[in-house]
This record gives structure tokens, sequence and C-alpha cells, in this order.
């Protein structure tokens, strides 16, 4: 079975979050065409993700020994491991949904902690002498990033404003995930009827959106 890891960016609940409710439509839809996928979600504002403190890694990037963690109080090692479990499962998926809205030109604080937890070496970089690489172009991987915001955003200025959404297209294709997808949800405004029209136009693109990202 192939896996879709959901990672939600929002302490809103579902009904209430724009950037989730089209992201949960996006989901069960391309669920529903892909019978070889199971689901994995990943809710970040429910989910520890520990800082990265320097005791838990040996070099930039790159955790400790055992020996070395042998040496961490409980609590340390218990992060340590959080971190593992983390970049494991990420490591594992196939394609990958964020969810996310804009804040202050970005996303909000829990998702740049977990990328940093997933930049890892050995896992999902490898870093030598000379260069740092990807390592997850061994198969094939596609990501979805699902942005909200407020604000309807021309094209022309996109590159100035969707800093956030760049950021992760950049990282993602830099540790080897070269198929990524964007789904805008534009202009959710004040009033529940706007935003109720934002997530009906995004709709309409999430079955388009479905053919192009996975091919059956």
């Amino acid at each position: 079975m192939k896996k879709l890891l959901y990672i939600t960016v929002n302490s809103k609940p579902e009904e209430l979050s724009a950037s989730k409710t089209v992201g949960r439509t996006f989901v069960n839809k391309f669920l529903e065409n892909h019978k070889e996928f199971i689901l994995e979600e990943l809710d970040l504002y429910q989910c520890h993700i520990p800082r990265l403190e320097y005791e838990y890694f040996e070099k930039r990037n790159c955790m400790i020994k055992e020996e070395d963690f042998s040496k961490l109080n409980e609590k340390q090692q218990e992060e340590v491991h959080k971190i593992v479990k983390l970049v494991d499962q990420f490591k594992e998926a196939d394609l990958y949904v964020i969810a996310a809205p804009m804040w202050s030109l970005s996303f909000p604080a829990p998702l740049k902690e977990y990328i940093d937890c997933i930049v890892m070496d050995g896992k999902t970089i490898k870093i030598s002498e000379n260069k740092m690489e990807g390592l997850l172009n061994d198969k094939p991987r596609a990501m979805v990033y699902i942005q909200s915001s407020g604000a309807p955003i021309p094209w022309m200025l996109r590159s100035i404003f969707n800093k956030g959404l760049d950021y992760v297209r950049d990282i993602m294709k830099y540790i080897g995930i070269k198929k990524f997808e964007e789904l805008l949800v534009d202009g959710t405004g004040f009033t529940e009827e706007e935003r109720r029209e934002a997530i009906e136009e995004a709709n309409k693109e999430v079955n388009k959106l479905i053919e192009e990202i996975w091919e059956k």
C-alpha cells in the first residue's frame, strides 16, 4: 500500500478553517480515486514538535550516535525518539498534503519547526564535504500545498506575498520531492459568506488537481 500523509497547520477546528476544509475535500476525493493509498494524519497543533537542542545532534542535521544518546536524560531521549519518528513517518509516505493558512506572508510556526525536524542527514538529505543532496528521489513522490489567505492575491503579486508557499516548494524539491502542486484558497475575507465562496472556488480545482498530482 502507498501512504498519503495529510499534515494540517491550524489551531482552528476543521469546520472553521478554510485550508483544512479544502484539504479534507481533496484528501477524501483522492482516496476515493486511489484505493491503493492509506491515510495517515498529522496535526501540527496537536502533535508535539521537539525543539532541536544542540545535545541531540552530532553535527548539523545529524542525530547523535547511540553512545551519546545513552548519556541524555529521559526527557531528552524521548525528544530524540520523537524527532526520529517524525522523519521516518515523512520518509515512508508517497504523497503529502499540507493544509495551512498564510500568516504574516508565511505560515504558522509549527510548520517550520516540523520541517527543521525532517530535514535530517542520512534520512532525507545527505551532507558530504562538498555538497548536500536530497534523498527522497528514491521513488515517485508528490506534494500538494493548500494555502488559505484572507485577501485575493493577484497573480502578478504572488511572488511577493506567497513567500511561505515558495519556501515549502523549494525545500521539498531540494530534498527530492520533484512534483509539487499548489491549491490556493484566496479571499476568505471577513464574513462567513466570503469564506464559503472562497472554499467553493478552491473545491472546483480539486478533481483536476487529483488527476495531475498522481497517475493511476
